[in-house]
């Protein structure tokens, strides 16, 4: 995958949201609800509830909060009932939009993604209407250092599976289909640590904002709506924002 590169606006992300870090453990714990929930509470046999697990931990998540989210959405410490749910719409200039949520109450996140869309100068629209205009992947981000082989690291990542590998200035993206995410992240975790490991949607062309300060605006207060709203665990846009565009 050549081209725009993700990391810049992971990076951002992360720097905005460490502040926030109940928020984020709040939203893994939901993720932890639906892994269980498809697959069992044991990792060992939950490829899924692994990947979970390993993103938890990228984002410094203590083993504590992790067992105990296991053990709630096993039913061990209470029942939950949670379902992912992915809306789809356009945002300000019609730039596409995906927003995945994880609820308790489709009902009332229905409402509360459709009020946001329309704050934000856009709509929501039907299952499918912008989804064609992204790829699913999986992205594992390393950083740089000394001790690490770039050639190597490289060679490894695709001997076990992955599809490409980018070297940035400050870190290394993996990327892979959905279905080998696992396979080659369990390669390289031993040996590696992520910034950033997990499944999202990589839009195929990009609509370039860096020039249009009004349209930069509507973008960040679309997102950060979203981002305020327990539910929506994932974000997914086609614009290039000032922060996001490439450094090499």
């Amino acid at each position: 995958m050549s081209g725009h590169s993700k990391w810049a606006n992971i990076k951002n992300k992360k720097e905005k949201t460490d502040s926030q870090r109940g928020k984020i453990f709040t939203k893994i714990g939901r993720e932890i609800a639906i892994a269980v929930k498809e697959g069992g509470s044991d990792p060992a046999n939950n490829s899924k509830l692994r990947d979970v697990i390993a993103k938890a931990k990228a984002n410094n998540m203590p083993n504590d909060n992790i067992t105990r989210s296991i053990k709630k959405a096993a039913g061990e410490l209470g029942s939950v009932n949670y379902e992912e749910i992915t809306y789809e719409g356009y945002g300000p200039g019609g730039t596409a939009v995906i927003v995945e949520v994880v609820t308790d109450n489709r009902n009332r996140t229905a409402a509360e993604i459709r009020h946001i869309f329309d704050k934000s100068g856009g709509s929501m629209g039907a299952s499918g209407c912008v989804s064609w205009m992204f790829d699913k992947k999986g992205l594992m981000v390393v950083e740089r250092s000394a001790s690490i082989d770039e050639d190597e690291l490289m060679m490894e990542a695709l001997d076990a599976g992955a599809e490409d590998f980018n070297a940035l200035d400050d870190v290394y993206e993996i990327y892979t289909s959905p279905a080998d995410f696992s396979v080659v992240r369990e390669a390289l975790e031993g040996k590696y640590s992520f910034i950033s490991a997990e499944i999202g949607m990589f839009p195929q062309n990009t609509v370039d904002a860096t020039n249009d300060a009004e349209l930069v605006e509507k973008i960040v207060k679309m997102l950060d709506r979203f981002d305020d709203d327990d539910d929506v665990q994932e974000v997914y846009h086609n614009v290039t924002l000032p922060e996001e565009e490439d450094e090499d």
